[in-house]
């Protein structure tokens, strides 16, 4: 197997010998057990000619084919998300030409299965001047979605988490957006540590409280909602929820460090899932959800067990620059032939950030060639200051372990 040497904390240098991949399958080998959806990336065009700090086109055809490997694999698509850099780099325009070709692609692709977010993004909270404001918003971006034949994640709205007064605020604006719903909803609490501007989601910053209020929402709106994806990262709250919603109501896991156990779930239930990492970790995935479908939940948890320090480091503090891990899983991969996002995001994760996030997508079996993952490290390395001699061990200093 080839090896490399990598970067580590304290400007050092080590040697690091590439594991076999994996044999996970391209396909899934039938339906899942649980409801699965993966937010997918979006692969910048670095060749537009374009600034990529103000305006960083997407490559369509590379992002959509990425989409297809998602379903070749059995998951459903949560498209316009988070991972998609949504807020981060994609404005409302991006995100509805994705919607709209994505949602094409589904059409035309027997079983193919797409959730869109839905948000207030296009209006600045600065901008927001009453809850009225915030409803038209939601209503535009609902609206837009449901035009072109899509079902809508209903995404926090940094503009009501900036003006809302309280848990009553948020019930005004979500009972009229549901109460106009063409199809069930999948709800979305997004974690501060994913997005600061949502501190203190629906009207409390106390989880207890917070919960009681979304739960006495889907009480009065249970048949409009297909369920609710919770990103707190912290098992204990979404089991405690999810043992609270209605029996019609799903709960969809959006715990990037817990989602074994919780997929997995106990004697009283389990959560389904919508989840950034099933990006990166999809072939592993599902490899898993199809022991799991066959009985075998050891094998589940033992294809999974790899894969959450993969995840808990790709997540990690600051949680929401996550993306970054996500894009570079898929240039290591050879899913797209750069490592460049839209709005330079690229940057947001350090070079030893990158080269842990490599030891441990190796050890969880993910880099499917391993020669064509070292060679593209080396690149990174070498855009970096560590130039291809150095990381082969050659250069001044490197016998002592250290870059100088």
């Amino acid at each position: 197997m080839p090896s490399l040497r990598l970067p580590t904390v304290g400007r050092g240098l080590e040697s690091f010998e590439m594991s076999p991949p994996s044999p996970f399958p391209a396909r899934a080998n039938g339906d899942f057990p649980r409801i699965v959806y993966a937010a997918a990336h979006v692969v910048a065009d670095p060749l537009a000619g374009a600034d990529p700090l103000a305006h960083q086109p997407v490559d369509w055809d590379r992002t959509l084919a990425f989409r297809h490997r998602l379903w070749d694999l059995g998951f459903r698509i949560a498209e316009a998300m988070d991972t998609a850099q949504r807020g981060m780099g994609l404005d409302w325009a991006g995100a509805q030409e994705l919607i709209a070709r994505s949602l094409k692609e589904a059409k035309a692709r027997p079983g193919a299965d797409l959730a869109c977010g839905a948000g207030t993004d296009h209006l600045n909270p600065l901008a927001a001047r009453s809850l009225d404001d915030v409803v038209a918003a939601y209503e535009e971006q609902v609206g837009f979605v449901e035009k072109h034949g899509g079902r809508v994640v209903m995404m926090a709205s940094r503009a009501l988490a900036r003006i809302a007064r309280g848990p009553d605020d948020y019930a005004f604006v979500y009972d009229r957006i549901l109460s106009q719903a063409r199809e069930p909803v999948i709800l979305h609490w997004l974690g501060e540590m994913f997005d600061a501007e949502l501190r203190g989601y629906w009207g409390a910053s106390d989880f207890e409280a917070a919960m009681s209020g979304v739960l006495d929402l889907i009480a009065r709106h249970e048949a409009r909602i297909d369920g609710i994806k919770i990103s707190l990262l912290d098992a204990d709250k979404e089991i405690a929820m999810r043992r609270r919603l209605p029996a019609g109501v799903r709960m969809y896991s959006g715990d990037d460090f817990n989602y074994a156990e919780l997929i997995a779930g106990d004697a009283q239930g389990h959560s389904h899932a919508l989840l950034g990492i099933f990006d990166a970790i999809a072939p592993a995935a599902s490899a898993a959800l199809d022991a799991l479908a066959g009985g075998d939940t050891q094998r589940f948890h033992e294809i999974l067990a790899p894969t959450v320090p993969l995840s808990r480091h790709i997540f990690q503090a600051p949680t929401r620059f996550y993306k970054t891990g996500v894009v570079f899983m898929a240039y290591l991969n050879g899913l797209q032939d750069h490592f460049v996002m839209i709005g330079g995001q690229q940057s947001t994760r350090s070079l030893t950030h990158l080269a842990e996030l490599f030891r441990l997508a190796d050890r969880a079996g993910l880099l499917a060639d391993p020669e064509l993952a070292v060679a593209r490290m080396r690149a990174v390395l070498a855009v970096n200051g560590v130039d291809a001699g150095i990381a082969a061990g050659i250069g001044a200093g490197i016998n002592a372990g250290v870059v100088r």
